[in-house]
């Protein structure tokens, strides 16, 4: 029997940073539920190849190219969805791209490179996908924050800023276009085993001291994190917004004593 309360059935899904890790997990997962879904991103050849991985037993992929850090390719992006589908009901905001090292070794280009994608990048999307919502008068944007969000991890300086600007662009947009029938929330993942993170958590300490500090004793998997996005775009939320849902294993619940108790 299908759940209207969480159903995504018939929606159209918009997701720059879908052809990989967890834009890709969550593209999925929307698929398979008969959303429409639309993914982004810079490169074509992994674009296409998650496009058809994905529509074997769903609802066809599509796929369009863009930079989010340029403003046309933004514009066609969501002219092309509008066009095609007529609406947009739901952005992940999930493209995003980090750089780890001690804070006075980034170069400037280093730090633009980041904040490009990550904060103005994510601005620039909701804006525009925004803009449409509003004339829709309905509409739902997912922003993919971070565990940085809660407390830095040494080494991420640049990623952990612009992730506090996605903090504030959720419950900014959420006081402002919820009058517009808009819904605005946010993802804030764990320590999640991604593709770019799969080398750093191979190493035995740095998977001993992620396990001590996550209550729930694990490394989380990108499929973790789609249960929250399907409920965060479903009626299951619909007087939800302007909230970060922190799937993280309870690692931000509090600090464990390094001596057994």
């Amino acid at each position: 029997m299908e759940d209207k309360l969480f159903s995504v059935k018939d929606q159209i899904v918009l997701i720059p940073g879908g052809s990989r890790g967890i834009g890709r997990a969550i593209a999925n997962e929307f698929a398979v539920r008969d959303a429409r879904v639309i993914l982004a991103g810079r490169e074509e050849e992994t674009l296409k190849k998650t496009a058809s991985e994905i529509s074997e037993g769903a609802k066809p992929v599509e796929y369009f190219i863009c930079d989010i850090s340029k403003e046309s390719e933004i514009d066609a992006l969501v002219t092309y969805v509008v066009e095609r589908h007529g609406r947009i009901d739901t952005l992940i905001n999930v493209a995003g791209v980090n750089k780890r090292m001690k804070v006075e070794n980034y170069t400037t280009e280093e730090y633009d490179w980041i904040t490009d994608i990550n904060a103005r990048g994510a601005f620039m999307v909701a804006q525009k996908v925004g803009q449409q919502l509003i004339k829709q008068k309905a509409g739902n944007i997912i922003n993919v924050d971070s565990l940085n969000t809660y407390a830095p991890l040494r080494g991420t300086t640049p990623y952990a800023m612009s992730k506090a600007s996605v903090l504030m662009l959720t419950r900014g947009l959420a006081n402002e276009w919820g009058r517009h029938g808009i819904r605005v929330n946010s993802i804030a993942p764990g320590f999640i085993i991604t593709d770019l993170t799969r080398k750093v958590w191979e190493d035995k300490t740095m998977q001993a001291w992620g396990k001590e500090n996550t209550p729930l004793e694990r490394l989380g998997e990108v499929s973790d994190l789609t249960g929250a996005a399907i409920f965060l775009a479903s009626q299951a939320s619909k007087y939800m917004t302007g909230q970060t849902i922190r799937v993280d294993g309870g690692i931000t619940s509090g600090f464990n004593w390094p001596i057994e108790l």
